[in-house]
């Protein structure tokens, strides 16, 4: 069953691990530099079973300024957020940090929590509650309940437990889908096992003996074991704090910000489209091509803001923007982060992943591109998953994607995609061009290929009339090399299903072409009839017909040829051999007969046979046994039909 996460944020020396303490009774400082400095540096945790029968589980993050990139790390798998102040300071830079942290993250709901109460009078910690409810209006903590608290004398605990288990009580817990993801915060060597992993599983389930792969890497490991606050379990769902014990695997090999998920279910890339809120405290403008710091996950990744419709950004205005990043990162769309400055470093802004594969967008772009780009963001920020969809399969162009890939693009998989992509395949707005990978297109791509193709057999009908048409292979080269065979064929079929094309042998034409020949052309074409038919099987040679009607152009000529050639009067037995097709038919029904009474025929035979020499006899033997009509058996041949 999914388990809510509840994590704390607040300054540093504000009493968040002394809460979870008083809370849990678990102490979540582990390491020994924590216990001798007093502060916590890396992320803590612990559970709280409550009443209702679920177990919560907890995520104490860093307060101080040097770890808050740790504390991003925590709250990305937060539901529910024990925003601390302590009574006698109110509140300070990191308690404003972690709330916009809190806020860009996208968390909902949360309790407020005023610690240190037995430390402060009433008058006093009746001030800084007033402070807070201030500081707290219009965000998603106006309405969150408050409770003052010590966790020296376990004033307030039991309230906050009521609280906890008031709300996971209320939560409906629908069934797990989807892929699994755990974005890793900690990998360490237990003695026996081997490497282990820890987060919290964002979605999905995963089981023990399954594999999963470490993104943005393509390593898979399988599943040895799984822990969920030290229990041994054999599956785990979204919403756990897990530890997951792997197969195989050197601890250098994995990293903290890697996500370890189910093959297939991800795509490392180097951009993405996203959402972003300039934070209002910010005291400066943002430029264009700023380079910043993006926490993804449990990752910290250095960046550039490209900003597309502005040369800056003014402090609390949201943009869609451009994120190009210096390490790929994969992630889904409705991901979260957060940007922190270069130097000095502080939280500045975040938003939403809202394209994790995009096209690359340029800011010195025409009107029209940057009209495109609004439509494209208005597309991706909407609800309709149909429109998404097409938008992808216009930004891949020729390329299409494969079922697998969308589901990526869209972070939504199997079945409920299957039902999402009926509809535009039933519409004939997406079109599938290979079967075997779930390839599509968008049908207005593919229009955009027959258009092409039709333009450009028009365009060679018209420079040779006499030409039947092209061949596949130099109509598909005329495409360009992103075109590949299955598009190419999809869209060949689709014009002959629309009769717009023809296909004889490998040649295509448009349907609405016919040779037509001009007088001259006719003229030619019944003297070279007649020359051969008179020729009989002592044909002239390429050469010596073209010095025989010389009076016409070479390349006329060799036209008028190939029309003959696929009308069926000439036959071309060699390279420089052509016959008439009647003295080819004649010969072989004589050979056929000859054969049938012999049982065989060799080159002197032949040669009796036909009176003709060696320069003759051994072309057209050859040619009978390519046409099938014969087989040679070491000196001879028989009748293949017979043998």
């Amino acid at each position: 069953m999914r388990e809510i996460v509840l994590g704390t944020a607040g300054h540093v020396d504000h009493g968040k691990t002394s809460f979870v303490r008083a809370l849990t009774g678990i102490e979540t400082d582990r390491l020994k530099e924590e216990k001798k400095r007093g502060i916590t540096i890396e992320l803590g945790f612990a559970y709280l079973d409550l009443p209702c029968g679920h177990r919560l589980g907890i995520v104490d993050v860093p307060g101080h300024e040097k770890f808050v990139k740790n504390m991003v790390s925590g709250v990305s798998g937060m539901d529910l957020v024990a925003f601390i102040i302590a009574a006698d300071e109110g509140i300070m830079p990191q308690t404003e940090e972690h709330f916009e942290i809190c806020r860009l993250l996208g968390v909902k709901q949360g309790i407020i929590v005023i610690t240190k109460k037995d430390m402060v009078d009433e008058e006093w910690l009746e001030m800084v509650t007033e402070e807070v409810r201030e500081y707290c209006k219009d965000s998603f903590l106006e309405d969150a309940p408050l409770v003052h608290v010590s966790s020296t004398t376990g004033e307030g605990i039991d309230e906050i437990r009521g609280l906890l288990n008031t709300f996971v009580a209320g939560q409906q817990f629908k069934e797990v889908h989807g892929p699994f993801r755990l974005p890793v915060d900690r990998i360490f060597a237990m003695k026996g096992f081997g490497a282990v992993i820890t987060g919290t599983s964002m979605s999905g389930r995963v089981a023990i003996g399954e594999e999963l792969c470490f993104y943005p890497t393509d390593m898979v490991s399988k599943v040895r074991g799984i822990q969920v606050h030290s229990a041994e379990v054999e599956t785990v769902e979204a919403g756990h704090r897990t530890a997951i014990n792997l197969q195989g695997v050197d601890t250098a090999a994995v990293a903290r910000g890697m996500v370890a998920a189910t093959p297939g279910s991800l795509l490392p890339g180097y951009m993405l489209d996203c959402e972003f809120l300039y934070l209002a405290s910010n005291t400066k403008p943002l430029k264009h091509r700023t380079r910043v710091r993006i926490h993804l996950g449990t990752a910290e990744v250095m960046g550039r803001i490209s900003l597309l419709d502005r040369d800056l950004l003014q402090p609390g205005d949201t943009a869609s923007i451009q994120i190009l990043l210096e390490e790929a990162v994969a992630v889904w769309p409705g991901d979260r982060y957060v940007v922190r400055s270069y130097s000095p470093v502080g939280t500045i802004g975040g938003g939403e992943v809202l394209g994790n594969m995009p096209p690359r967008k340029r800011k010195r772009v025409t009107e029209r591109d940057r009209e495109a780009n609004i439509r494209s963001f208005t597309v991706l920020r909407g609800e309709d998953v149909e429109e998404k969809i097409l938008l992808f399969l216009r930004e891949s162009g020729t390329s299409g994607l494969t079922f697998d890939e969308l589901a990526v693009r869209l972070g939504i998989f199997g079945k409920q995609l299957k039902k999402i992509i009926t509809t535009p395949l039933s519409s004939r707005k997406i079109v599938v061009v290979d079967s075997s990978s779930q390839r599509y297109l968008a049908k207005s791509v593919s229009d955009g290929v027959e258009e092409v193709v039709l333009t450009n057999l028009g365009r060679y009908h018209s420079s040779n009339p006499l030409q039947i048409g092209l061949s596949k292979e130099e109509l598909r080269s005329g495409l360009g090399s992103n075109v590949d065979q299955k598009v190419f064929h999809f869209c060949l079929l689709e014009l002959q299903k629309k009769e717009l094309v023809a296909l004889e042998d490998s040649v295509v034409r448009l349907a609405s072409h016919q040779v037509a020949l001009q007088a001259d052309e006719k003229k030619l074409q019944e003297d070279l009839e007649h020359w051969y038919r008179e020729k009989g099987l002592i044909a002239p040679t390429m050469r010596e017909s073209m010095e025989q009607f010389n009076d016409y152009p070479e390349s006329l000529v060799k036209e008028v040829f190939g029309i003959l050639l696929r009308e069926g009067k000439l036959v071309k037995v060699s390279e420089s051999l052509y016959y008439d097709a009647a003295a080819i038919d004649a010969l072989r029904e004589k050979m056929t007969a000859f054969i049938e009474n012999e049982g065989e025929i060799d080159a002197p035979r032949f040669k009796n046979l036909t009176g003709l020499t060696r320069k003759f006899s051994i072309p057209l033997l050859e040619y009978f046994d390519r046409m099938k009509l014969t087989i040679r058996v070491g000196d001879k041949r028989v009748l293949r039909k017979t043998r």
